[in-house]
């Protein structure tokens, strides 16, 4: 859809595969999912459905995009394992905004899309940075309004999570919040 939820993977190794979507047409038209396919490994770049303000994606994100998004990751593990980054458009744990109490059931912070979070990790995959940074204060996006940035009053809804298979391999996980032109900053991982 142009000009709406694209994602794109650059990379310097040329992937054995690259998908489109997920598979579902009613998901797909809106190219929320690319998937690169890699030797070890599958390198998935999401962005997830935002639920909007007035909640009228919730039941969309939660029902029916977050179980389908779900099967298919563990399609893709049946074959290797699982890298799967992007904008998740939920803040998993109060820890991860700064002001949680003020946004309990606002888009990006309702109990449906936590516990939909919940799902992956249930379903065992790995919230790399929580792996290494248990405190609070590491955001990934901030509202451009009241200089929400400079004040760290963020949320942090961009993630790397990866297959337990992986976990061995993993270094590194990191926020670069002083990387702007954007109000998300960088995430990502080093394995080794």
């Amino acid at each position: 859809k142009p000009g709406y939820s694209g994602t794109a993977i650059f990379t310097k190794t040329t992937p054995l595969s690259v998908r489109n979507g997920i598979g579902h047409d009613h998901h797909d038209r809106e190219g929320r999912v690319i998937t690169a396919e890699f030797a070890d490994y599958y390198v998935v770049n999401v962005y997830v459905p935002n639920s909007q303000r007035e909640l009228t994606r919730l039941d969309y994100r939660v029902n029916s995009w977050g179980p389908d998004f779900l099967a298919y990751l563990k399609g893709l593990e049946k074959t290797k394992p699982v890298i799967f980054c992007g904008d998740l458009n939920v803040a998993h744990k109060e820890i991860d905004l700064a002001r949680p109490k003020g946004n309990i059931n606002n888009a990006g912070f309702t109990p449906q899309e936590r516990a939909n979070f919940d799902t992956y990790i249930d379903g065992g995959f790995i919230d790399t940075f929580r792996e290494f940074q248990p405190a609070t204060g590491h955001y990934t996006w901030w509202s451009y309004q009241s200089n929400a940035r400079e004040r760290n009053i963020g949320w942090r809804i961009d993630y790397v999570c990866i297959s337990p298979a992986l976990r061995p391999r993993l270094k590194d996980a990191f926020i670069w919040p002083h990387v702007t032109g954007s109000d998300h900053c960088p995430v990502g991982v080093v394995l080794e």
